[in-house]
């Protein structure tokens, strides 16, 4: 599993970890029962505190997408298509949101956004 932290990031060091473990386990890079490293070998690898590791993965269990057992570590949660679709399409809302304040920004109307958004989606 591979992490990218970046401290230019407006994004909290935990929220970064938690974003990309979503996105692995979205787009099936890792699948239900998989292990995760442990908190301090994740910790270790990406020179970060254990307890910013330990944040993240409890957003993860809290959000359905690991389940931590006592003793053996965690693991990617088995994920449901409706859970999956649902967090999709939070993303999509979050992103759709940017656009939106950029085409309000620089005077781009709805309509103009709508072509736009119609060009990437018929691809």
């Amino acid at each position: 599993m591979e992490i990218i932290i970046s401290n230019s990031s407006d994004k909290p060091i935990y929220e970064q970890i938690c974003m990309q473990v979503k996105n692995l386990i979205m787009n099936g890079t890792l699948s239900a029962g998989e292990a995760l490293p442990s908190m301090r070998v994740l910790a270790k690898d990406l020179h970060i505190s254990v307890i910013t590791v330990q944040r993240a993965y409890e957003d993860l269990t809290r959000d359905g997408f690991i389940e931590t057992v006592s003793g053996k570590g965690s693991f990617v949660a088995a994920q449901n298509k409706e859970f999956i679709q649902e967090e999709q399409l939070r993303v999509a809302e979050e992103l759709l949101q940017k656009v939106a304040e950029i085409g309000r920004a620089h005077g781009i109307s709805y309509e103009q956004m709508t072509n736009i958004l119609k060009l990437f989606y018929e691809e």
